[in-house]
């Protein structure tokens, strides 16, 4: 099935672009209604156009994650490294740095097609190296050793995982765990820390749940 793209943006050789892939389109360029429209349409991805005048990035991811877990990706210059955080933070699936080649923009939405494609479908076992989840059952394995979490840390892990390769933000870790409202990243901070105890060989040398410093969380899949 052809997948929809919710473009918020008004630049014309990017809906062509997207409309030539194949992809169906709708076009909002009016930054206070893009969250409603993003409900509205229910798309399958979302592409923010950071360059549209009066955007507010991070408000508008903050506002859609609020209510969707819709992919999201982020086009914007390559001198924005706040912005780029604070809209991982916020719950972006991916940012591309502009300009770039048009596969490129084309290769990210094929990655969140993906992604969009699992996550909608009821969660498999997921494994990576000696790590093991089976999300119907809640059972989490290392080289075969059962591991017991916290809800907390359950949650924390289960995001990581299907995610897995990915950043996940501080704020979007927080919500999974303590809700919208969360903002302390010590507390993630301090189960993340358990977390490592837990299945990590060793914890001071974490080679499953990454840092990723100033943004968030990564599970590596290597």
């Amino acid at each position: 099935m052809t997948a929809h793209i919710l473009l918020v943006g008004d630049e014309p050789a990017l809906s062509a672009l997207l409309g030539a892939a194949g992809y169906r389109v709708t076009i909002a360029v009016e930054p206070d209604r893009a969250a409603a429209r993003a409900l509205d349409v229910e798309p399958d991805i979302v592409l923010l156009d950071g360059a549209l005048a009066d955007l507010d990035v991070r408000a508008l991811v903050h506002a859609i994650r609020q209510e969707s877990d819709v992919p999201m990706i982020i086009l914007s210059g390559r001198d924005q490294e706040e912005e780029k955080i604070a809209a991982l933070d916020e719950g972006a699936d991916d940012y591309v740095d502009t300009p770039c080649e048009d596969r490129e923009i084309l290769s990210r939405i094929r990655v969140a097609e993906r992604r969009r494609g699992r996550s909608s479908a009821t969660p498999g076992p997921f494994r990576a190296g000696a790590l093991a989840i089976d999300f119907g059952s809640r059972r989490v394995t290392v080289a075969g050793r059962t591991v017991r979490l916290s809800p907390k840390e359950y949650a924390l892990l289960r995001v990581l995982a299907r995610q897995a390769g990915d950043v996940v933000g501080h704020r979007r870790l927080l919500a999974a765990g303590w809700g919208p409202a969360a903002a302390d990243t010590q507390y993630l901070r301090v189960y993340i820390g358990l977390l490592r105890q837990k299945i990590e060989d060793d914890p001071s040398d974490p080679r499953i749940v990454l840092t990723e410093p100033g943004i968030g969380y990564r599970l590596a899949i290597e």
